[in-house]
C-alpha cells in the first residue's frame, strides 16, 4: 500500500474545491478589473469570496488582502510594516524557529541594519515569555511569531504573546499557516496586526493565500502596478484558485472539531503502537500544547536520510521538516534550537496527518518502522 504521511508540506486539493475551481476556469474567466460584464461577473466571485473568507476568519472584508501564498504574506507583512515604522525605532523580534520565508526576511532586514532579537525556545518548541518581555523597548516597531510550528506542530501562546507585546509600541504579525483547519481563528479576537495563511495546507490549491492586516496598521506595500487589491496588491487576482482557496476553508472551519478529535487519536495509536512494538523514540515538542496533525520522533537507531529512503521503499511517504528546506543537509534550525544534543536533528523524523488519514495507514507505517529497528538491531 501507499501512505502519504507528508500533509504539513502539502494536502490533496478536496474534490469540492476542484469543481468550484472548473466552474471559474470554464465559465467566469474575465479579468475582475473590466469593467464590461464578463469582467464584472468575475468581479462578483472575487468579491464574494473576500466577504466569505472575512466571515470565516472573523475579519472585515477590507482586511483581506489575496495573495501568492504565505511566503509573499510573510514577505509583504514584515517588509511593510518595518518600512513604515522605521521612524519609532530599528528593533525588531522574532523566534529562532519560524519558517524561512520569515527567518530569511529578518536575516536580510538585519544585513539592511535594523536590529533583530531572535528569541530562544524551550525543549518543547514553545517561546520564552520573559525573554520577550525583556527584548522589548521603546525602538521595538515589529514581533513576528508563528501561531503552531511546521516542523513539531508545538502551539505558541498567542494570548500571552500579544498582551506583552500590547504594552509596547510594537506591532505583531503572527504566520498561521499551520494553525487553519486546527485552531479556531478569529481575527478580531486578538491583538494582531497582520495574519498570513496558504491554502494549500487545508485542501485548497497551491498558489494562494490570505494577508490579513487589521484596519488603520501603518503598513507599507511595494508591489507596484494596477489597482487590485485596494491598491495593496498589484496583478490581476487569480479568480479561480482564489474561490478555491474561500470553498477549502469553509470546508476545513466546518470539520475543524470533528477533524482534530480524530487527528488527536491517530496520534495517541501512533505513539501507543511504536510503545507496544518497543521501537525506541522520543517525542519532539509537546504532548499538550500542539495540534493533531504533525508528530515529529527522534529515533536514535537510525539516521534521517537512511530511515526516509526505507520509509519511500516501502511507499510511505515523510519528510525530516519543512519542506522548503528539501534537499538540504544542513539539520533542521527547529530542533537545533529546542535541543543542545546535535545530533538529535539527524536522528529526527516529520510525520503529519489529515482527516484523511486511517488506522491501517497508522499501522503500516508503525510495522515498517519496526522492521526497520530491527533490521538495525540485528546489524549493530
Amino acid at each position: 500500500m501507499e501512505v502519504y504521511a507528508d500533509y504539513a508540506a502539502t494536502t490533496p486539493v478536496r474534490p469540492e474545491v476542484i469543481d468550484e475551481m472548473m466552474n471559474i476556469y470554464k465559465q467566469h474567466y474575465g479579468n475582475p478589473s473590466s469593467i464590461h460584464s464578463v469582467g464584472r461577473d468575475a468581479r462578483k466571485y472575487l468579491d464574494q469570496s473576500r466577504q466569505k473568507v472575512a466571515e470565516l476568519l472573523g475579519a472585515k472584508r477590507n482586511e483581506i488582502i489575496f495573495t501568492s501564498g504565505a511566503t509573499e504574506a510573510n514577505n509583504t507583512a514584515i517588509k511593510g510594516l518595518v518600512y513604515a515604522n522605521e521612524h519609532i525605532g530599528n528593533h525588531i523580534i522574532t523566534t529562532q524557529i519560524e519558517h524561512h520565508s520569515v527567518l530569511h526576511v529578518f536575516e536580510q532586514l538585519e544585513r539592511e541594519g535594523y536590529d533583530v532579537t531572535y528569541l530562544d525556545v524551550d525543549d518543547t518548541g514553545q517561546v520564552d515569555l520573559d525573554q520577550l518581555e525583556e527584548s522589548l523597548t521603546d525602538d521595538t516597531i515589529l514581533v513576528s511569531i508563528m501561531f503552531v510550528n511546521n516542523e513539531v506542530g508545538t502551539v505558541q501562546p498567542i494570548y500571552e504573546i500579544e498582551t506583552i507585546v500590547a504594552e509596547s509600541n510594537a506591532l505583531l504579525h503572527v504566520d498561521a499557516v499551520q494553525a487553519i483547519g486546527h485552531l479556531e481563528i478569529n481575527f478580531h479576537d486578538f491583538k494582531i496586526d497582520t495574519m498570513s495563511i496558504a491554502g494549500h495546507k487545508f485542501g485548497g490549491p497551491k498558489g494562494v493565500g490570505v494577508l490579513l492586516v487589521k484596519e488603520n496598521t501603518p503598513i507599507q506595500f511595494s508591489q507596484l502596478g494596477g489597482e487590485q487589491e485596494m491598491k495593496r496588491r498589484a496583478g490581476t487576482e487569480n479568480v479561480p484558485q482564489i474561490v478555491g482557496f474561500t470553498k477549502a476553508l469553509e470546508l476545513a472551519n466546518n470539520a475543524l472539531n470533528e477533524n482534530n478529535v480524530k487527528l488527536m487519536q491517530l496520534k495517541e495509536l501512533f505513539l501507543v503502537s511504536l510503545q507496544e512494538r518497543a521501537i525506541p523514540f522520543e517525542l519532539n515538542g509537546s504532548m499538550t500544547e500542539t495540534t493533531g496533525h504533525i508528530l515529529n520522533l527522534y529515533f536514535p537507531f537510525i539516521d534521517v536520510e537512511t530511515m526516509l529512503t526505507l520509509l519511500d521503499l516501502a511507499n510511505i511517504y515523510v519528510s525530516s521538516g519543512s519542506a522548503c528546506t528539501a534537499g538540504s543537509t544542513e539539520p533542521s534550525h527547529v530542533l537545533s534550537a529546542m535541543y543542545e544534543d546535535e545530533e538529535r536533528s539527524k536522528h529526527s523524523i516529520r510525520f503529519s496527518f489529515s482527516e484523511l488519514t486511517t488506522e491501517h495507514e497508522i499501522k503500516y507505517i508503525v510495522a515498517e518502522i519496526h522492521k526497520i529497528y530491527h533490521k538495525f538491531k540485528e546489524e549493530s
